[in-house]
């Protein structure tokens, strides 16, 4: 078995060929990803649900169709992206091409997570390909019928010797990050995100990093409280709640909260009936220790619970639960919950909840609720977040022409569609000059005088729009 430095050598001797650069090597390695999920969709399934007991819909929503979805984006709009981009020029470079070049940045390493084991690093890789990378993957071993299902299959699939999986636990991303790498993609915590930031410091490597935070989710003013109940129950409590983009805690006023319960209970036993451990549509937690944690934090609480609260160790389960009467200090409030508990707190007006939220970290996406779109712009205008959505959740990040990526202390970064690409390319700007006009560049030349600079001055700043005009006034 080859080491993790042999690995690294074999791709980067790779890249230096030249093989990743032509966009016929990059479209037959997309087309390739493609073929992976067509002739492999069951195992996938299976993976998923032998990891997070995920259910096939869930699974081909969130793990399939959103990944394949990126790769068809990337192969129809590949061309595009990898043409120059001509810029405006002075009198002195009139007849000089001048352009910014798409190159890749060379061999990269993606780290993923174990909540969306597959789609989060499967995304990021559709990016590195169009931008004609080598890449290392590092799935979350957390998630280990999808890890094994991965290094399996990408070998398989893609060119071996310009992306490799790479398996393992915490000590073997410890001496993986050890190398040096063009580019760090990471998706997962705020902690070992401080440890990829320093690790990457020693070789001055750039980084993405898709973490989490307590994505807010304000209610407030009219709207329809059924749709928006059912909205609210279904981006919360999809994947189980071990969404980084789940509404992690709800702000409304005490009248809002009232009339909003009926309906969040009505549409959870619409979606999982009357007894949700028994529903095939509901997940389950990924390991114990993440179980022991979600349970800890229910006993810590000093809220409420209104509806579920339920729990079963064996089988990884928590009911989908509502908290009511949560404050500020809560432990609910403290950390990302990342799981299937909803706390709602109250407050009195909208000012409130948008300082409420400011005076917080700024987090992965913030969706406002509401029928009025005053309401909904002052949230938008007035707050700062990774993305945004009004009157759903989730949903946002589906669409591969909007940028997926945190602000602050919930990441930097993006990618999805274009984004990815131009996360892994290298912006080259470029100047082919031309031999002629040599009589201007004399002026440049010593010795220097100041009817030469008055020259120069006046071929290479740029012009204010009507500043002609003015100066003749």
């Amino acid at each position: 078995m080859e080491s993790q430095k042999q690995v690294l050598e074999r791709l980067r001797a790779a890249f230096r060929s030249g093989v990743t650069l032509p966009m016929h090597f990059r479209l037959t390695q997309l087309e390739a990803m493609m073929s992976l999920f067509e002739d492999n969709e069951n195992q996938i399934l299976e993976a998923l649900h032998e990891d997070l007991a995920k259910p096939k819909f869930e699974t081909v929503l969130s793990e399939i169709e959103i990944v394949v979805n990126d790769i068809c984006y990337a192969i129809s709009n590949l061309q595009t992206w990898m043409q120059p981009t001509y810029v405006g020029t002075n009198l002195a470079t009139k007849l000089d091409d001048c352009f910014v070049r798409s190159e890749p940045l060379g061999v990269v390493l993606i780290i993923g997570a174990w909540n969306y084991p597959l789609h989060l690093i499967l995304l990021p890789l559709i990016g590195a390909i169009a931008a004609g990378n080598c890449a290392i993957l590092k799935p979350s071993e957390i998630s280990r019928a999808t890890e094994k299902l991965l290094a399996e299959l990408i070998p398989k699939y893609l060119s071996q010797e310009c992306y490799a999986v790479v398996c393992g636990g915490a000590e073997e991303t410890k001496t993986l990050l050890e190398n040096r790498f063009d580019h760090i993609f990471y998706t997962g915590s705020q902690s070992v995100a401080r440890c990829i930031l320093l690790a990457a410091a020693v070789h001055l490597t750039p980084v993405t990093l898709e973490l989490g935070g307590k994505c807010p989710c304000l209610i407030y003013g009219r709207l329809d409280m059924k749709a928006a109940a059912k909205r609210l129950v279904w981006a919360k409590f999809f994947n189980t709640g071990q969404s980084c983009v789940a509404p992690d805690y709800v702000l409304c006023t005490t009248e809002t909260r009232d009339a909003l319960l009926p309906f969040i209970k009505e549409a959870l036993e619409s979606f999982y009936g009357s007894d949700p451990q028994q529903s095939p549509d509901l997940g389950r937690i990924v390991t114990d220790r993440h179980w022991d944690r979600l349970v800890e934090l229910l006993k810590k609480s000093e809220g409420k619970i209104v509806i579920g609260g339920e729990s079963d160790k064996k089988t990884k389960y928590i009911a989908p639960t509502v908290i009511v009467d949560v404050i500020e200090s809560d432990a609910l409030m403290q950390e990302e919950i990342f799981g299937p508990i909803l706390p709602i707190i109250t407050i009195k007006s909208l000012d409130e909840a948008i300082n409420f939220v400011n005076e917080r970290e700024k987090p992965l996406a913030l969706y406002a609720f509401s029928d009025e779109s005053q309401v909904v712009t002052t949230v938008l205008e007035r707050t700062s977040s990774g993305g945004f959505c009004s009157n759903d959740g989730i949903v946002h990040m589906s669409l591969p022409g909007l940028p997926f990526g945190g602000v602050g202390a919930s990441g930097m970064g993006n990618y999805h569609g274009r984004w990815g690409f131009e996360t892994f390319s290298h912006k080259r700007g470029c100047m082919m000059r031309s031999w002629l006009l040599e009589c201007v560049n004399v002026l440049r030349y010593p010795p220097y005088n100041e009817s030469n600079l008055s020259w120069l001055r006046w071929a290479t700043t740029a012009k204010k729009k009507g500043w002609a005009a003015c100066s003749v006034m």
